[in-house]
């Protein structure tokens, strides 16, 4: 089967191989389209933890996505985890010379505890800069409280904070409402100014490790493959439910989904 088309990932690696890189190269894989790298953090991390993370240099990350690009230009780039303000603004600035139209940007600030993953000046710059020159946000409800200042606790806040986020210049927001204390894991998309809701039964798990990972590069899949962004947000969210559904239960803590759920054999 030939790719149906090429994606650029920016993102840490995770060497359980549950979320960050290795989680997108699965997914885009599965999905039929051909997956490049620029990897920004190396992580030691199992199920139970995260046990260290080593950060790629500026230059280095940089130096990743214009090799990489000036040979196989992408269709789409999905960015993940941005350690620090220096790699947000050079990310930036490469990002206008790439000129990709379909950028689809995870923003990983909070681990699943709640611990801020990046400092105070790098989110600042992401509200102020960043989110403007991508095509889709896809933040979870504890980084959609600290883009917005709104404290989420029901859906009509999920569309107040991503409404927010909207007049600070994002095109497009995916608010996902996985951690929210209900039956039903209830997503608000907004798109071209519109507000659309997505709700599914909410799967009674733990393993659930990497699926924002997975959702945004299922996102920019499918949009690289043609598809409009609110379809290939409805088709991703699917993508990971089936993903959840059929774990394959690996790990003692927070386990990996299953990435080849699409696939038979």
């Amino acid at each position: 089967m030939k790719p149906k088309s090429k994606i650029l990932i920016i993102a840490g690696s995770d060497s359980s191989g549950g979320a960050g890189i290795q989680a997108d190269i699965k997914t885009i894989t599965s999905l039929g389209s051909y997956a490049m790298t620029a990897v920004t953090a190396i992580t030691s991390q199992n199920t139970t933890g995260v046990k260290s993370i080593f950060p790629v240099s500026d230059k280095e990350i940089v130096n990743q996505i214009e090799f990489t690009c000036k040979d196989i230009k992408p269709d789409g780039i999905k960015i993940g985890m941005i350690h620090s303000y220096k790699v947000a603004i050079k990310i930036l600035k490469v990002l206008k010379k790439l000129k990709i139209d379909k950028v689809i940007f995870d923003p990983v600030m909070v681990s699943t505890s709640g611990a801020k993953l990046i400092d105070d000046r790098c989110i600042k710059f992401i509200k102020s800069s960043f989110i403007k020159k991508v095509s889709l946000i896809t933040p979870n409800i504890y980084e959609a409280e600290i883009l917005s200042g709104v404290k989420i606790k029901n859906i009509n806040d999920m569309i107040i904070s991503a409404k927010m986020i909207s007049k600070m210049g994002a095109k497009n927001i995916l608010l996902k409402g996985g951690h929210l204390n209900s039956k039903n894991v209830i997503d608000v998309l907004l798109y071209k100014n519109k507000i659309e809701v997505f709700k599914n039964r909410k799967i009674k798990t733990k393993n659930t490790h990497g699926t924002g990972c997975t959702l945004s590069s299922a996102i920019t899949t499918y949009y690289a493959c043609g598809k409009k962004l609110n379809k290939s947000c409805y088709l991703a969210i699917k993508y990971v439910n089936d993903a959840i559904k059929t774990a394959p239960n690996y790990g003692q803590g927070n386990g990996p989904i299953n990435h080849l759920n699409n696939i038979s054999m």
